[in-house]
């Protein structure tokens, strides 16, 4: 195992975390007589084989179901002092909520204390209100701090760009965990400023969101040998030095093992990626003209910029990475999860746009950008290609 300095917290953080949202017996909420002894204990083997590859930082959240539950088995019985503990708790307008979460949480892992506590779901400047505002859920979490069960404070993020950026911006937070990955460049910003802030940042689900790499495309296959695709991911958001873990949802103890075998490559891992990566654009050149490929996801406006919340960023990246990689199952996932409803997957896909003022209010949005003119066309491919039934978040039950 490999460990960075996980921002000011000092915490040597490994280079992968064991991520707790799949393991678990279930997403509802249930008492302990509910749960399989079979499924504990896949729990409890998962986590001592991520121990023995040195993975330390057990990562979870009051909304995983579960899961904390069943840590809370596991975990008091380890030698505490060579833990990293991270759970979650989502914020609320009302903070003696977030107050009644956190101690529900606090009570089902059985610790003295919890290393990372992350707000679970910054995804508007609303919810960081509901954190910053005098009195609000930060207030609550710092006099946690002072008691001694909380050591330090980050949030969890399925926003935008902007927002992301702006949170970290006001130097409140340790760390984050958010969504950066080959086939998602958007969060960079927001990457960019946790380094200055010297905020620890944890990538979340690189697997799954970066496009279904437990079971990718023939297509991408090809074009990572002979790395495996996950590997090619790991390998890339470990290239950067602003990058210090990346989360493992694992679901049992083997989950790990692809992950681990690509350390191999960690001292000449950007010679290893290089040629992947050219091979990668290469094919978007080839799908879409070299124009595309180096301009598509330049200057483009936010979807609550956008008419109709219409999130053309998500819309164009599914388009690009899908088609060009083979990844289609995984766009098809993503873009039928955009219906304009959940702050968990912001605005809306092109099926919004059924009425010609709104294509060319979305014309007029798009009217500074170097492709302008490719847009309108390449957003009714990716409709076409994409849409279908309204898909569900794996929370609930997607």
């Amino acid at each position: 195992m490999q460990y960075r300095r996980f921002g000011r917290t000092e915490l040597q953080m490994p280079v992968f975390s064991c991520g707790g949202m799949r393991y678990q017996q279930t997403w509802g909420q249930i008492g302990p007589d509910a749960v399989e002894p079979e499924n504990q204990a896949n729990v409890e083997a998962t986590i001592h084989h991520a121990l023995e590859l040195g993975i330390n930082h057990i990562e979870t959240a009051r909304g995983y179901g579960s899961s904390e539950m069943q840590l809370g088995w596991i975990l008091p019985k380890l030698p505490r002092e060579k833990l990293i503990v991270q759970t979650k708790v989502g914020p609320t307008a009302d903070p003696k909520e977030f107050e009644e979460r956190f101690e529900k949480s606090y009570s089902l892992l059985q610790l003295d204390y919890v290393d990372l506590l992350a707000f679970h779901g910054i995804n508007t400047l609303e919810n960081l209100d509901w954190v910053l505002r005098k009195g609000g859920c930060m207030d609550v979490v710092r006099r946690l701090q002072k008691q001694g069960r909380v050591r330090f404070i980050g949030f969890s993020t399925h926003g935008p760009s902007d927002v992301l950026t702006q949170t970290n911006a006001t130097g409140e937070f340790d760390y984050m965990n958010v969504h950066y990955y080959y086939v998602n460049p958007f969060n960079w910003p927001a990457i960019e400023e946790a380094k200055r802030q010297d905020m620890g940042v944890f990538i979340i689900s690189p697997t799954d969101k970066g496009g279904r790499l437990q079971s990718p495309s023939d297509k991408m296959r090809e074009l990572c040998a002979p790395l495996s695709p996950m590997q090619f991911n790991d390998l890339w958001c470990l290239s950067h030095p602003q990058i210090h873990t990346l989360s493992i949802g694992a679901s049992r103890p083997s989950d790990f093992d692809e992950h681990i075998n690509s350390l191999e490559y960690y001292y000449d891992l950007k010679e290893k990626i290089a040629p992947v990566e050219a091979r990668l654009k290469h094919e978007i050149e080839q799908n879409f003209g070299d124009n595309w490929a180096q301009d598509w996801n330049k200057f483009l406006p936010h979807h609550h910029e956008m008419p109709e919340s219409f999130n053309v960023r998500e819309a164009l990246r599914l388009l690009t990475y899908g088609k060009s990689f083979g990844l289609l199952e995984w766009a098809k996932g993503r873009y039928n999860l955009m219906t304009g409803k959940d702050n968990w997957i912001p605005g809306a896909h092109v099926g919004t746009l059924d009425e010609p003022e709104k294509w060319e209010a979305v014309t007029d949005a798009l009217k500074g950008h170097p492709l302008a003119a490719q847009i309108p066309a390449r957003l009714r491919e990716a409709h076409e290609l994409f849409a279908g039934e309204e898909a569900k978040r794996l929370s609930q039950g997607g």
